[in-house]
């Protein structure tokens, strides 16, 4: 779980940067606020119709970059890191879950639900603040409001 300072932190990053990447023509889909190795990243994942190329995220780097630091939201040094979804795509927003209707997928809840905290299965139906999942066990509703992490699962092959 993170802290309050680093979901501070992202929130502001996000509400900064989502009207900025939507005039842009990118959608935000991401924001993360991590230490490796010491250094602290702020990660930025950005999608748009068709698909990312090195140069938007570069754009994009550029863009926010500059307007981050003149907001001066960061307390303390960090690299900014722009990336594409890839194809294990995060679910973040409700809309997400909608278009993941049919899909494969990844859950991971905040609590244990009938006992274990981790699901894979095909998303029937995303409604009611409820996900719907196919799973070779047999079916299973989460609430969204307990999901932690959720991602696309892409198979090779199929």
């Amino acid at each position: 779980m993170m802290s309050k300072r680093v979901r501070a932190i992202t929130q502001a990053v996000a509400d900064l940067a989502e009207p900025v990447l939507d005039d842009m023509g990118y959608e935000l889909v991401d924001v993360a606020y991590i230490s490796k190795y010491g250094r602290w990243i702020l990660r930025l994942t950005i999608d748009k119709e068709g698909g990312v190329t090195i140069d938007d995220c570069a754009r994009v780097s550029g863009e926010l970059g500059d307007l981050i630091d003149v907001k001066d939201i960061m307390t303390r040094h960090y690299v900014l890191e722009v990336s594409s979804p890839g194809l294990d795509r995060p679910l973040k927003k409700e809309k997400d879950f909608l278009g993941a209707v049919g899909k494969k997928i990844r859950v991971k809840t905040l609590e244990p639900v009938k006992g274990r905290r981790k699901y894979v299965g095909t998303l029937t139906r995303f409604e009611g603040g409820i996900l719907y999942l196919d799973m070779d066990e047999g079916p299973v509703a989460l609430p969204w409001s307990d999901v932690e992490k959720a991602n696309l699962v892409y198979e090779f092959g199929t």
